[in-house]
């Protein structure tokens, strides 16, 4: 039944060939403007470490002095190094990493002059494990080497194709500067959207080249990046060690279970307690704690503008398709005698009803075609755009199946009531005027 439904559909839209490409070109036009900004959009708020999210926590303490402080106001984003220090040495997470961005100067074995800057993570040994990076060889550094700030690095599969022409480069010596470390690892693809870990460094930057223990950047003096918020004075050294009254690292935990999370709530509070009564924090305990998905949203990492061009473009389907049921609502009832004399032969509402259907379902398809093709033109023209995200917007297995999926539902839904419409002519009439 379904093969001689497709049948009358195609002789149909055949016969209407300009009515058909006008029906069609609408479902394109919309399907093709809402899915570019909806492929943005999902590329945006994508989680960045699937199945690890809802176990990766960013705490806050607010270490700040009482001079410009507002009731109500939240903690700040940074943390110090001895509150970094101090909650890595209490070790209360499953794993706990500290962290900063940084620049080096990468030498490459073809000497100095071939020397280049690339970016920098420096931080502590649970990281890789933490955040589930995995290795094309060799492995992290332990914690071991964080505590004796040992001289190795783990480096991107992409640097040590450039530097040695293979990703098999565990044990072999990098420069950066004037030092050199050996390399532990070599990190697997690892390119995590949005940025989440030091958003500081931008919500849609590249990952790092090389990391570092933290320990080793901190007495090496090596550059670092991203924001800083101190009072009192800088050390005049540059030692960030020293630097306790500045705010410029991150840290993150992960806790398996609820009641991991609560003990940790309860901890950041106790610890802000103990360190006022040190003398060190002047204000009353005000923490918080938010998994990854969580922080995404309290930092507004989607832009408002994306969000804004989002909700245009689907107000753009919805006229599109306000003009299709439009076209659809003429296109049936200009067939009533035809319908009639099939409700005269026997067939019943319902069959002319699904016979409708099919026939808007084919229309939707070949909008799905269109709106995918100007979907990959759409994406193109914000590729091209000077934003960090640009980059990113490609459209993925899913969302080409989305493109057809919306297209085909929109469609149906729009023939709905012009099916409906049509279904109620009485064939009586219709065949006296034949």
């Amino acid at each position: 039944m379904f093969g001689y439904y497709l049948d009358l559909a195609l002789r149909s839209l055949k016969r209407n060939r300009m009515l058909t490409a006008l029906m069609v070109l609408a479902i394109g036009l919309g399907i093709g403007a809402s899915m570019t900004m909806l492929t943005v959009l999902h590329v945006m708020t994508a989680d960045p470490v699937p199945g690890r999210s809802a176990r990766l926590f960013y705490p806050q303490v607010d270490p700040q002095p009482m001079e410009n402080y507002k009731k109500g106001e939240g903690p700040p984003d940074l943390w110090t190094w001895t509150d970094a220090m101090n909650l890595l040495h209490d070790g209360k997470g499953v794993r706990q990493a500290a962290m900063s961005g940084g620049q080096v100067t990468v030498v490459p074995p073809g000497g100095v002059t071939r020397a280049f800057n690339a970016h920098a993570r420096y931080t502590t040994a649970d990281f890789f494990a933490m955040f589930g990076l995995s290795f094309a060889d060799g492995g992290g550094w332990d914690a071991g080497d964080d505590g004796k700030r040992a001289r190795v690095a783990v480096i991107t599969r992409q640097l040590a194709d450039k530097l040695y022409g293979t990703p098999h480069a565990a044990g072999r010596t990098l420069r950066l500067g004037k030092y050199d470390f050996r390399v532990a690892g070599v990190v697997d693809d690892w390119h995590p959207v949005p940025h989440f870990y030091d958003l500081n460094m931008g919500d849609y930057a590249d990952p790092e080249q090389v990391y570092v223990p933290l320990g080793t950047a901190i007495g090496l003096k090596l550059s670092t990046m991203g924001s800083m918020s101190c009072w009192g004075d800088f050390p005049q050294d540059g030692d960030m060690a020293k630097a306790s009254g500045c705010m410029w690292m991150q840290y993150w935990v992960e806790l398996d279970t609820p009641a991991q999370v609560a003990a940790y709530r309860q901890y950041l509070v106790h610890y802000s307690e103990d360190q006022k009564q040190l003398g060190r924090f002047e204000r009353a305990p005000n923490t918080r704690l938010r998994d990854v998905m969580q922080w995404l949203d309290y930092n507004h990492v989607v832009p408002g503008s994306v969000q804004l061009q989002t909700l245009l473009a689907l107000g753009f389907l919805l006229v599109c398709l306000v003009n299709t049921v439009a076209l659809l609502l003429v296109k049936f009832l200009r067939r009533g005698g035809e319908l009639s004399v099939r409700r005269a032969m026997g067939a019943s509402r319902r069959s002319v009803f699904v016979q409708l259907l099919v026939e808007a379902a084919l229309v939707g398809l070949a909008g799905g075609v269109i709106g995918l093709l100007l979907s990959l033109f759409g994406l193109w023209v914000v590729r091209q755009q000077p934003t960090q995200y640009a980059g990113l917007a490609h459209l993925d297995t899913t969302m080409s199946a989305a493109t057809f999926a919306l297209a085909v539902c929109a469609t149906l839904l729009a023939a709905v009531f012009p099916a409906w419409r049509a279904c109620r002519l009485v064939p009586a009439r219709l065949l006296k005027t034949q």
